[in-house]
């Protein structure tokens, strides 16, 4: 079934329609989900709301862009939405406190495997894990996640900048060895 034939038969309604949506595109918003979530329930959750709103919203899809664009999008508001309800952002971070990363950082995560920076990226703090994947993988600007987020710009690029150090403290030993324990050897 093309795009078009789903999104037809989902205005209409239609369980096959339906169905083939879900099935043509879930595993790729799991993963979006997974970005945003505290673990896997709360990602299917996720999931299962964002799949509910393009269903219900489908007449909002004006077909200007791909289909998987516009889920993907109504799928990182609803994972904004389950943040939001969460408060993660009932603290303001002081920007001078965040460190600065070094261009080795970008080395070390390309050679990564998708699933390794998952897991780097679920290890981050809500707060931080939120604004690190709207600046860094979706690619807002911080005005716009501020005004998304209810906080400050500042607040964004905080928690941008935190999120980013803690990752580097959670790099592998290979991100250990560039950067150096400290120690002299």
């Amino acid at each position: 079934m093309t795009d078009e034939q789903m999104v037809a038969g989902c205005l209409k309604g239609e369980p096959i329609a339906q169905k083939a949506l879900y099935k043509a595109y879930a595993r790729k918003m799991m993963s979006i989900c997974m970005r945003y979530a505290n673990g896997r329930e709360q990602a299917q959750d996720i999931l299962q709301d964002g799949f509910v709103k393009v269903f219900q919203k489908m007449d909002h899809f004006r077909a200007d862009g791909p289909l998987g664009g516009w889920i993907a999008r109504t799928m990182v508001n609803t994972a904004l939405d389950h943040i939001r309800r969460n408060k993660p952002y009932d603290h303001s971070l002081d920007l001078t406190e965040a460190e600065h990363l070094h261009a080795e950082d970008e080395q070390v995560v390309s050679s990564m495997s998708t699933v390794e920076l998952m897991e780097l990226i679920q290890a981050l703090p809500p707060g931080y894990r939120t604004v690190f994947n709207l600046f860094a993988i979706e690619g807002y600007p911080h005005k716009e996640i501020a005004e998304m987020l209810g906080v400050s710009e500042n607040t964004s690029k905080s928690q941008f900048m935190k999120a980013r150090a803690y990752l580097r403290k959670l790099l592998p030993k290979e991100a250990a060895d560039i950067y150096g324990d400290g120690k002299e050897g």
